[in-house]
């Protein structure tokens, strides 16, 4: 009869890839709404909308770069750019 050589699951290693995957989700989706309000601003700003715009694509951009190298909590810098960036939209349009 054949044996079975099938070697057991790694759940922590399961668990740790799992992990590290909703944690870039977190990131990926919060850096996509970072330049989702780029484009809104680029598309609906005034004068000075490209160079805010462009400002705001390198802050997302350096959020993102910072946040890869966080682990759990990447997502912190990207919403905090988020944030600050709205805040400064919404008040540069009143």
């Amino acid at each position: 009869m054949a044996e079975n050589s099938v070697p057991s699951m790694d759940y922590a290693e399961h668990e740790k890839t799992y992990s590290g995957f909703i944690a870039f989700s977190k990131l990926g989706v919060v850096t996509v709404l970072n330049f989702m309000l780029c484009l809104l601003v680029f598309g609906f700003g005034g004068a000075w909308a490209s160079v805010i715009g462009t400002v705001g694509v390198l802050a997302s951009l350096l959020a993102c770069a910072i946040g890869l190298f966080m682990g759990q909590n990447g997502w912190r810098p990207a919403a905090i750019v988020l944030v600050v960036f709205g805040l400064l939209t919404v008040l540069s349009v009143s």
